[in-house]
């Protein structure tokens, strides 16, 4: 996901860079929000993953404070190693996803200055 999101990305950017005269931003527009709602999904999706196991990871540090069992410590560290990548991916896809907002705003301007 994270090279699809980020080559979608930058394929829009060069478009808007380009400003080619033979560009149709009617049907870039509509492929942008198209797109655009896919990232949103996932983005979301990801959101629930991530809130869940920082949840998780909360409760087995809650678990390991009150019985001091070992075993809490594996789980902790189990979780922390899934929920690190989590963090950074989610972040990927937020940060993604609000850059397209402003691209949407672009390809607008183009629309609008024909």
């Amino acid at each position: 996901m994270k090279e699809r999101i980020l080559n979608y990305y930058n394929r829009i950017e060069r478009l808007l860079k380009e400003n080619s005269p033979d560009t149709d931003w009617e049907d870039v527009l509509k492929e942008h929000l198209v797109q655009v709602q896919f990232f949103q999904h996932e983005r979301f999706i990801h959101l629930v993953v991530t809130v869940l196991f920082a949840i998780c990871t909360f409760i087995t540090l809650l678990g390991f404070t009150v019985t001091s069992q070992i075993w809490y410590v594996l789980l902790l560290i189990g979780l922390l190693v899934l929920l690190i990548p989590y963090i950074s991916h989610y972040y990927l896809l937020e940060n993604t996803t609000q850059k397209m907002y402003d691209q949407y705003d672009e390809i607008l301007k183009h629309i609008r200055s024909k």
